[in-house]
């Protein structure tokens, strides 16, 4: 048995707000999101300020076959796509200068470093889960990616 947690819903966001902002400082990370399905918050560092973005809760679709119509890119759901392990910037070579880890066409084997992503200054390898062939890259060098998002297809 759950107890309900006391106060109105909007003390209860407020409180978790400054627990996030909270986070951020003692931590200093310039971003950090908190998402339980129908809640999302994202608390953000901007310079010296900390600037909070709340959407509203999603609601459920009444009609969840035409918003899967709506978007006919499979990548995510690509039984051979790589998926970001965490928030960072994915760089595609080690260096500007040298060539990229990988390229369309290329075969890969299985552990062989795909790209990397930078998160808090540091750069981790991204691995080929399988050997393969490279079909697809769909994220560019220097682009942010998010958790769990499709950043190369391998076939």
């Amino acid at each position: 048995m759950t107890k309900e947690p006391k106060g109105s819903v909007d003390e209860i966001k407020s409180d978790l707000v400054r627990h996030l902002a909270n986070i951020l400082e003692e931590t200093d990370l310039s971003e950090i999101e908190y998402d339980n399905g129908s809640l999302r918050i994202r608390v953000a560092r901007q310079g010296r300020e900390t600037a909070v973005m709340m959407p509203a809760p999603i609601a459920p679709s009444a009609a969840p076959a035409a918003v899967v119509e709506s978007t006919p890119d499979t990548a995510p759901h690509h039984p051979g796509a790589v998926k970001a392990p965490m928030v960072g910037v994915s760089f595609l070579a080690s260096e500007p200068d040298t060539p990229p880890f990988c390229k369309v066409g290329d075969s890969v084997t299985e552990g062989q470093t795909l790209l990397l992503i930078e998160a808090m200054k540091t750069f981790n390898p991204v691995p080929a889960p399988k050997a393969g062939k490279v079909a697809k890259i769909l994220v560019s060098d220097g682009q942010p990616v998010e958790f769990d998002q499709p950043l190369i297809i391998i076939e």
